[in-house]
């Protein structure tokens, strides 16, 4: 009984090793380990490769925590910073210093990236415009590399929202919250342009924590997911933005001139709301932009029910009364 029960302890000692390491690694992982360290220098190099035809080179990276106070100061001169938008409305930074700004910008204008000294000036809304497609390539390429990993809770849904010409914005625009930061040395062209590349965004995750899903496939229902889909994306939902609502009466409607300005009672860019084609009120929203054009995010508002006669007359026209019908 002696070895058998030596063996016994020997093998508990094993896996309780074992148990401890992996332990250890998930909290790495979940924390902001090896996974977005990666993810990011895969994803940067792709992105670069793919969109801009640019070889490029990460010489190192660092990640770490970092205050706002603290990330106010990594702007670089005459960097180019770009805010990013997240999950929950969380908003996220990217800074690109001026030289590896400039060789994007050369390798998109020229065809390559040049040796000499660069322009001494500040980024332009165009030159964020020109990388912004492969800003947000590499954001994709990143929440990619960590569908699996936990890493996705803080680093996955980022996408480029807007420009900034400078950094004094910064301090009301983000979060007082901690921020983990991807500071990257990257090289283009064979070390023709050099400079730092980084991302912050916030260490509190608000993205959704991966999982794996179990399909379960019903035999006796073959092809039922992909006839259901196709059914459901072959269904149009048209949807009319409202600003206000207002009536007028007939004679005044054909007295309006050209340049006169109309009040629209109760209107504001910050509760537009969302009509079907009847005209019941489904969803409300706040009027932004999205990389330069007009948009609306949905907010949590209550829902908003239908409007009553008294106020209509935007998206949908209301009926002509029945005496004017008869006299047209």
């Amino acid at each position: 009984m002696g070895p058998v029960r030596g063996r016994n302890v020997a093998e508990a000692l094993v896996e309780n090793v074992i148990r401890r390491k992996i332990l250890a690694a998930r909290a790495e992982v979940a924390d902001g380990g090896p996974g977005a360290d990666r993810g990011w220098r895969l994803a940067l190099a792709r992105a670069a490769r793919d969109e801009l035809k640019l070889p490029l080179d990460i010489a190192s990276l660092v990640m770490e925590k970092r205050s706002l106070a603290e990330l106010l100061e990594l702007p670089p001169e005459r960097g180019l910073i770009l805010v990013l938008d997240g999950p929950s409305e969380g908003l996220g930074l990217l800074l690109i210093s001026a030289p590896v700004l400039a060789g994007m910008i050369e390798a998109q204008t020229i065809g390559r990236v040049g040796t000499g000294p660069i322009a001494s000036r500040k980024p332009t809304r165009t030159d964020a415009a020109m990388v912004a497609g492969m800003i947000d390539s590499a954001l994709a390429g990143l929440e990619s590399a960590l569908a699996q990993e936990a890493d996705l809770v803080w680093a996955g849904g980022f996408r480029f929202a807007s420009f900034l010409e400078d950094a004094r914005p910064l301090g009301l625009l983000l979060e007082d919250t901690s921020y983990r930061v991807l500071n990257a040395e990257v090289a283009l062209g064979q070390g023709a342009r050099t400079g730092a590349v980084i991302l912050a965004l916030p260490a509190e995750g608000r993205g959704v924590m991966p999982h794996h899903r179990t399909i379960v496939e019903d035999s006796s229902l073959p092809g039922f997911s992909e006839a259901l889909a196709l059914q459901v994306a072959a269904a149009d939902c048209v949807l009319q933005a409202v600003v206000a609502r207002m009536s007028l009466p007939l004679s005044r409607l054909m007295d309006l001139q050209i340049g006169e300005v109309m009040v629209l009672p109760r209107a504001g860019i910050d509760r537009i709301t969302f009509e079907g084609l009847d005209g019941r009120a489904v969803a409300e929203g706040k009027l932004g932009q999205n990389r330069g054009m007009r948009a609306i995010r949905l907010t949590l508002a209550a829902a908003v029910s239908r409007p009553s006669p008294q106020e209509t007359v935007a998206a949908v026209p209301a009926p002509m009364p029945e005496p004017l019908r008869q006299s047209a």
